[in-house]
């Protein structure tokens, strides 16, 4: 549900709000669907060859200490790379992304990009053979937990990582559709939390 006219919205009694509009939006109780505009994304070459930051973000400050935030997701892929994402931004130069994509030759997959000074380390996951995708992020310790599942209970880890920043971060969603025309994104069963991953490698 819309709050006022802005760029702000509840989602499963979080406020988010949108950094980067997208090109459409909807959201009913724990449920956001979210239109990619073409030709968005965030993100900062290693090698220094290209930096975007027009891809669509809605961001929340995450509870004190540990916490976690997860969601389903679904993709209307069209175009490679095209994905929605759980985010976690510091600033400009620091962030890092959770993203089932449309891998090149058509297999949706899972990639991760953890950006630090102004770098992005993109990494590719394993491929999806479901309809959909759950995603979390763990905070622990200060550090982060990235975590897929196809079914909400069986949890794999994709990586483990701290972003060595001094800065408070803020957390939330993100889509994108760097060399398309746009994709819409379904999260629900979204979540954000004050709780504890106990189990880092199975994710429970």
């Amino acid at each position: 549900m819309p709050l006022d006219t802005d760029r702000r919205f509840l989602l499963a009694g979080t406020t988010y709000t949108w950094d980067v509009e997208p090109q459409s939006w909807t959201c009913h109780e724990d449920r956001l669907t979210a239109t990619a505009a073409g030709h968005t994304d965030i993100f900062r070459s290693p090698f220094g060859w290209t930096t975007k930051t027009n891809a669509a973000r809605a961001l929340a400050t995450p509870p004190t200490g540990d916490w976690q935030l997860q969601a389903r997701l679904q993709v209307d892929f069209h175009a490679d790379w095209d994905a929605g994402s759980l985010f976690i931004w510091s600033n400009d130069d620091t962030w890092a992304k959770l993203n089932y994509e449309l891998a090149p030759g058509g297999t949706p997959s899972v990639f991760s990009v953890v950006t630090r000074n102004g770098r992005s380390d993109d990494a590719v996951g394993p491929a999806v053979a479901a309809d959909g995708l759950w995603l979390r992020i763990s905070s622990l310790d200060s550090a982060y937990a990235f975590h897929c599942s196809a079914d909400g209970n069986t949890w794999h880890l994709i990586r483990q990582f701290s972003l060595d920043s001094t800065h408070p971060v803020r957390v939330g969603l993100e889509v994108q559709s760097p060399i398309g025309d746009g994709c819409e994104v379904v999260f629900d069963n979204t979540t954000l939390t004050p709780t504890r991953l106990a189990h880092l490698f199975d994710g429970r």
